[in-house]
């Protein structure tokens, strides 16, 4: 693995004060997937939603239902609150603060989380909704700082360091809390089933103070730059940046094609995280401790599969391995409908691994190279839309057809739907040969 240091040069910058300086930069970016990556492992996919449905909603197609709700109002919630608040974010040369921001209240709810017991339906919506609001918010502004970190010649290396670090976070806050876990739903062991939450949100803090400690915010960039009046910018203002940097993207070449794919092909990757340890469980039986060990393992395969996966996506081009990872997914699906077997499915779920972090950290990547100028975390907000409008629909559909027919089995091929849909539309986007380096002409925000 080449020096991290090769991702740090940023076009048109000062020099920087040293090599170290540079290396501290890029690994407390990495640093913060690795913290964050402990609530979508343990809150959304191993432990608080089986928790969720079996104990809090009392289980069956309703806890399902329920689950797929939350989910689907906190991407909602998070796709009104977070892009007008990247207009600002670029213009004031704020986005290091709103990331700080949004993580804080995702580590609070998480940690609120503890105190969920038994029928505690609204309060454990709630507060993973809000939790969730701040991770997938704190996520637009953390994506942002991609293109400050690396070069066009290192950005999938440095994308796919940073989701592999994620997977390995995940895979020790698993194992950090696994003693709590081990003991399932048995009633003398929920309060320490419940503490686990409270310790992914430790996790999460600990973790993430490097990023505060190195991580540079750099000056607002683009022709209106240094024109804002401060946060308090109105909301018109705002959305009227939003607009001109949405026009922006529409004149580079396939820029809102690959937008529309990944909304699509997305939507079946969150419905696989969001869904799969519940699958696990209710549909082949697997233990408490057969999960966490299951999960263990995909963590492995999906932190390989993520470092792997970002060299292929600089030395063959991002789209094209995105595309693969999408062929990937399809046969996990159509394997994961057919299977009754344990063994078998612990297999299918180590090959969704090789794609569950480098299909996301090559995508990433790829949107770099469509960002006019001056507007990443404005252009991230987009693509974070498509992500929370697609995580609205995915587990909906799946929620709303097991409810319907009482079998996962037929809500997986809705997965399979996703996946298809999402690569016929990529496999018709060209795929960029730079970044974009079209300024966005849009109002200035004014106090």
């Amino acid at each position: 693995m080449p020096s991290p240091a090769e991702g740090t040069k940023i076009e048109g910058s000062p020099p920087r004060t040293g090599e170290g300086r540079r290396r501290l930069e890029v690994l407390s970016w990495c640093l913060y997937d690795f913290a964050n990556s402990a609530f979508p492992t343990l809150i959304v996919t191993v432990a608080y939603s089986v928790y969720f449905k079996h104990v809090v909603a009392g289980g069956g197609g309703r806890g399902d239902l329920l689950w797929g709700i939350s989910l689907s109002l906190a991407m909602v919630l998070a796709l009104l609150i977070t892009p007008p608040l990247s207009a600002v974010a670029d213009r004031t040369g704020s986005r290091k603060r709103m990331l700080l921001a949004y993580a804080a209240v995702c580590v609070g709810a998480t940690a609120l989380l503890a105190g969920v017991g038994p029928g505690m339906v609204a309060a454990g919506m709630a507060l993973f909704v809000i939790a969730t609001v701040g991770f997938e918010g704190s996520m637009v502004f953390y994506n942002a700082f991609l293109p400050d970190v690396s070069t066009p010649r290192t950005i999938g290396k440095v994308s796919g360091w940073g989701w592999g670090l994620g997977y390995f976070g995940g895979l020790l806050c698993l194992f950090l809390v696994r003693p709590l876990l081990a003991g399932g739903f048995a009633p003398e062991n929920l309060p320490l089933f419940r503490a686990s939450f409270a310790a992914v949100a430790a996790f999460y803090a600990i973790f993430t103070l490097p990023l505060i400690l190195w991580l540079r915010e750099r000056p607002p960039g683009g022709p209106a730059a240094g024109r804002a009046e401060g946060a308090h910018a109105p909301a018109a203002s705002a959305f009227r940046q939003l607009w001109a940097t949405l026009q922006a993207l529409r004149r580079r070449e396939g820029a809102l094609r690959f937008l529309a794919a990944f909304f699509l092909y997305n939507d079946g990757i969150v419905t696989v995280i969001s869904f799969s340890s519940i699958y696990a469980v209710t549909t082949l039986g697997f233990s408490m401790a057969e999960t966490l060990t299951l999960f263990i393992a995909v963590q492995v395969s999906a932190g390989a599969g993520a470092l792997a996966l970002g060299y292929l996506a600089d030395a063959w081009g991002a789209r094209r391995t995105v595309l693969l990872t999408l062929a990937n997914w399809c046969v996990v699906a159509v394997a994961a409908y057919w299977t009754t077997s344990k063994e078998v499915f612990f297999a299918i779920s180590l090959l969704a691994g090789l794609s569950l972090g480098s299909s996301q950290a090559a995508s990433r990547s790829l949107l770099a190279q469509f960002i006019p100028l001056g507007s990443t975390a404005q252009t991230y907000a987009f693509y974070g839309a498509c992500g929370k409008m697609s995580s609205i629909l995915g587990p909906l559909v799946f929620g709303a057809v097991s409810a319907l027919t009482g079998s996962q089995r037929a809500a997986i091929l809705s997965v399979l739907l996703f996946f298809v849909a999402g690569g016929a539309l990529l496999w018709a986007t060209p795929e960029p040969e730079g970044r974009g380096r079209e300024p966005v002409a849009g109002p200035p925000i004014r106090g």
